[in-house]
């Protein structure tokens, strides 16, 4: 089978190395994929966004299944101008990829459907949100309605940060049109779950839970990030928990988004909050997580290919999917001054001992030689039978990638520690 994987992170690359386990892919294209990916699958340069690029390409060159795993092209209709001409795909068409790609869309789909989240307002007119953002609870969350690359959220400590958010996003367009309406809502406080999800629209499959680490420094301070790290299973998502998340979340979001005439098949993810009130949703994303994917697809024994196209063919009840019962930590190494100011065309030494285990985000080929290319660099995945082990091994392996300005946080998987249980 020649496979197509769109998009070009680690996020891609982890998705790549799962599929080339299977002995009937004989080619994988990444479109654009990055220098790190070029180890593993054939990269052209297509640019993820570019919808009719991308059809055209697999059109010609005898694609026999597609990927389509960033937010972006999802949103734009990747998979609808794939599908258009014959090929199938695992991703959600983009009326079901609204759910992430508008936050109003999706808070009014919990409110309609009574799918706990926090409480809020949304706003198209600046003055109005200054008013009710004025006399708001402190802290409150300013999210712009788009999608902002993660960074579309603002915790607002105070009611002038808050004005100065609803500022930047409705007047300054600081993240383009994805700011022309904005979502105030209440903090909920509690500890933060990611679970992705495999769903057909009729089966909704919960992968293993994670813990994200999106601030780009130690003890949770700096900026927000795309992630710098992750761990899995999450010890603060017991089955208690687990088991509240399928009855009041995760099926009746698959069923809403069913009864709105926009059925979601790919993979959803949840970002959750265990508040002292059980479980709220945070967010939705239409598309595996990043670097949550890095953790949750190591430990996934089932044939990731096969569970693909049982979801794309409606036919997700009959694969038995399975997990290890084991540990996964993910280090993310960076560019130090990521996520502003970086530099980057640093040479990037990835040894042969470790290569299995490192995922590439950011990475260019220049002379023949890997170089940084981006904020985050690599992702570098260990799994062993406990957590403190796959820590300790994800930071030894980080520890054998070198470039010039490497920067990684040296908590990961700390905030894991305190509730783990052996």
């Amino acid at each position: 089978m020649k496979l197509l994987v769109v998009g070009g992170g680690g996020r891609e690359h982890t998705i790549i190395k799962k599929l080339r386990e299977n002995p009937e892919v004989t080619e994988i294209f990444a479109l654009p994929g990055n220098g790190g990916i070029a180890a593993d699958a054939t990269c052209v340069n297509i640019a993820a966004s570019d919808i009719d690029g991308i059809r055209d390409f697999a059109g010609k060159n005898g694609i026999d299944y597609a990927v389509v795993a960033p937010d972006d092209p999802l949103v734009l209709g990747c998979v609808d101008a794939l599908e258009s001409i014959g090929i199938p795909c695992f991703g959600p068409r983009a009326n079901a990829a609204i759910i992430e790609g508008s936050k109003v869309f999706s808070k009014d789909l919990m409110k309609k459907y009574h799918i706990p989240t926090a409480r809020y307002e949304t706003f198209d007119d600046m003055e109005k949100a200054l008013a009710y953002a004025a006399e708001a609870p402190l802290p409150t969350v300013v999210k712009a309605d788009g999608l902002a690359l993660g960074k579309g959220v603002i915790i607002a400590q105070t009611h002038e940060e808050a004005a100065q958010a609803i500022t930047d996003m409705m007047e300054g367009g600081k993240f383009g049109h994805s700011g022309d309406r904005v979502v105030i809502e209440e903090f909920l406080e509690g500890p933060e779950v990611s679970v992705l999800a495999f769903t057909d629209g009729k089966t909704m499959v919960p992968m293993v839970s994670s813990m994200d680490h999106k601030r780009a420094r130690d003890n949770d301070q700096g900026l927000n990030t795309g992630g710098m790290g992750t761990v899995a299973p999450n010890p603060y998502y017991t089955k208690e928990v687990a088991d509240r998340c399928m009855k009041e979340i995760f099926l009746p979001t698959m069923n809403a988004m069913n009864a709105e005439g926009r059925t979601f098949k790919g993979c959803l993810y949840f970002g959750l909050m265990i508040t002292k009130d059980g479980p709220r949703v945070i967010e939705y994303n239409c598309r595996f997580g990043d670097p949550e994917t890095q953790v949750v697809l190591p430990l996934l024994e089932t044939d990731l290919l096969t569970v693909m196209k049982a979801v794309t063919e409606e036919r997700l009840s009959e694969v038995d999917v399975k997990y290890s019962d084991r540990h996964a930590c993910c280090v993310i190494l960076a560019s130090d001054g990521y996520p502003e100011h970086y530099d980057r065309g640093f040479p990037l030494n990835i040894p042969d001992e470790v290569k299995d285990n490192v995922y590439v985000a950011g990475a260019a080929i220049k002379d023949g030689q890997l170089v940084t290319s981006g904020g985050r660099v690599v992702g570098c995945t260990a799994v062993a039978d406990t957590l403190p082990e796959a820590i300790k091994e994800a930071y030894e392996i980080a520890g054998k990638v070198t470039f010039e300005n490497r920067y990684c946080r040296r908590d990961i998987g700390a905030r894991a520690l305190a509730a783990y249980k052996e």
